[in-house]
């Protein structure tokens, strides 16, 4: 059995020390350090070019109810941006977590004012919001989990039209600096949503039926939802336990693992055990760090390199 997890590298995967299950993969691994974001990695795995941006909201899209295939469509997450000492910074978490209450009320009060010049803010299925655009946008956005905790200045839409666009996002802005909405969730000690952060662009490509190293994905993300529906591949939801998933996996696999402070006791523990024991032929690990992927090869075989030594985590960081 071939297994790839794909994991954000959290703080609290980052200072895990040396003895840790996933520093001990690390250390008998064929690691790599690959300058993209884990989703621009994993877009690149199914044949998806950028366009200039990955088309990471329409396929999700897709599959989140909201199936208008020529349509453009952008992720529009609900955000915080924060006041720093010079700029405003993306905080986590993002997206935020918004009732469907309140999101309703939000994006009544930006379709009132932005349908006229051809934009629509949506809902999916799963909670998650887009904008919708009758015309292509001719910009290029950056992906949220390469700014967060960062100045955003740098990494506002770029292109042609960067200038119209960033006049939507600044209206998007006064909008929701006062709405009803936000007073409610600042009284119940949650975080305003005081704008939204586009990335993702594209339109829907055609179907495409392709043979990629792993033929089931199991996600919970709407967006790896989508791929395989694009792909034409299976999606199955993630079992609780990895002896369970050993159980029912198919011969190759690929899981997306959200992020948790128990991933090294819950998960790579036991993949470093059943690599071990040769319940698992090859494991890939894509870990990623805002703009940047560990990439990590391992089998059976490479636990006989008893010379690497395990370091920790935050070392393998550039």
């Amino acid at each position: 059995m071939k297994i790839t997890i794909d994991c954000e590298l959290s703080p609290s995967l980052s200072v895990l020390p040396k003895h840790s299950a996933l520093a001990q993969l690390l250390a008998k691994g064929r690691v790599t350090v690959v300058h993209r974001p884990l989703e621009a990695l994993l877009c690149e795995a199914y044949g998806l070019l950028a366009a200039p941006d990955y088309p990471i909201a329409a396929i999700a899209a897709a599959a989140d109810g909201l199936a208008f295939r020529d349509a453009y469509y952008l992720r529009a997450d609900p955000v915080h941006l924060a006041l720093q000492r010079d700029c405003f910074s993306l905080s986590q978490p993002c997206p935020l977590a918004v009732s469907e209450t309140d999101a309703s009320a939000m994006l009544i009060s930006l379709n009132q004012h932005f349908n006229q010049d051809g934009l629509s803010f949506l809902r999916g299925n799963s909670g998650a919001w887009y904008l919708k655009s009758t015309q292509l946008p001719q910009i290029k956005t950056t992906l949220p989990s390469v700014v967060i905790g960062k100045n955003i200045h740098d990494f506002l839409p770029q292109g042609l039209a960067a200038s119209s666009w960033l006049a939507v996002q600044n209206e998007v802005q006064m909008l929701l600096h006062e709405h009803p909405a936000n007073g409610l969730r600042e009284a119940r000690g949650e975080f305003a949503v005081n704008s939204v952060w586009l990335s993702g662009g594209g339109v829907l490509p055609p179907t495409k039926s392709i043979t990629p190293e792993a033929s089931v994905l199991m996600a919970d993300s709407i967006f790896y939802q989508g791929l395989a529906k694009w792909a034409q591949l299976s999606c199955l939801a993630l079992p609780n336990t990895l002896e369970a998933l050993l159980q029912q996996a198919p011969q190759s696999l690929r899981i997306q693992l959200a992020a948790s402070n128990d991933l090294d006791e819950r998960w790579f523990s036991g993949l470093l055990a059943a690599l071990k024991n040769h319940k698992i032929s090859q494991l890939s690990l894509n870990l990623g760090c805002y703009d940047q992927c560990i990439v990590v090869n391992i089998k059976p075989i490479d636990f006989y390199k008893f010379w690497r030594s395990a370091r920790s985590v935050q070392d393998y960081l550039v």
